[in-house]
C-alpha cells in the first residue's frame, strides 16, 4: 500500500517512463527545476516521497485514499511537483516543475489523487491520476513529445485538462513504509 513518507516512482502507464527531475531548470517559462518522464527504470532522480497536503491530519504510515491532497517531493532534492499558469516548453500546455525546499510550499504543490475503478485506497501497480488544485491540469505525459536537446529523450510532462489515457499513472518502484496501526 502507498502510504505517507514512501518513497516511489511514479511509473506513467502508457509510455512506461518514470517521473523524473534534476537540478536543470527550463529555459523557458518558470525557469524553475524541469521535471521530465525518463525511461531508465534505475535512476535515482525518479524518487518522489508522498506527503500529505497542508491542511491535512494524515501522519507518516497512514494510507493514502481516494481524493486525498497530496504533495509529492523529489528525493533528491527536496523540491514539491509543482504546477502553475506558465506554458510548457514543448507542447504550450500547463508546465509541471520541481518548486520550493523543505520548508517552502504553496498551493502550486498541491493535487488530488484520482484512483481509477473502485478501490478507495492508493497500491502499489493500481492507476491513478493526480489532479492539481490550482490550475485544474492533470499530470501527462504522451509518447509524442520528446525532448532532443539538454534532456534528450526525455518525455515531456505537463498539466492537461482534460483525462485522458496519457495521464494515468503507476506507483512502481520504492520504499513502501508499513500501515501505522492507530
Amino acid at each position: 500500500q502507498v502510504t505517507y513518507g514512501s518513497v516511489i516512482k511514479l511509473q506513467h502507464a502508457s509510455t512506461k517512463f518514470r517521473l523524473h527531475s534534476h537540478e536543470v531548470p527550463y529555459g523557458s517559462g518558470s525557469g524553475q527545476q524541469s521535471v521530465t518522464a525518463f525511461s531508465h527504470v534505475n535512476d535515482g532522480n525518479s524518487y518522489w516521497i508522498v506527503k500529505p497536503g497542508p491542511q491535512s491530519e494524515a501522519q507518516q504510515g497512514d494510507g493514502v485514499a481516494e481524493g486525498s491532497i497530496v504533495r509529492l517531493q523529489h528525493m533528491r532534492t527536496r523540491r514539491w511537483l509543482h504546477s502553475h499558469l506558465h506554458q510548457s516548453p514543448l507542447t504550450g500546455n500547463l508546465e509541471v516543475s520541481a518548486f520550493g525546499s523543505p520548508d517552502v510550499s504553496d498551493t502550486g504543490d498541491t493535487w488530488r489523487l484520482e484512483i481509477e475503478g473502485k478501490e478507495k485506497t492508493w497500491t502499489k501497480d493500481l492507476k491513478v491520476r493526480l489532479y492539481h488544485m490550482d490550475t485544474g491540469g492533470y499530470l501527462h505525459s504522451s509518447h509524442d513529445n520528446k525532448y532532443t536537446r539538454i534532456v534528450a529523450g526525455q518525455l515531456e510532462v505537463c498539466g492537461v485538462q482534460k483525462k485522458s489515457a496519457d495521464n494515468v499513472w503507476l506507483a512502481a518502484e520504492g520504499i513502501y513504509l508499513p500501515r501505522r496501526t492507530k
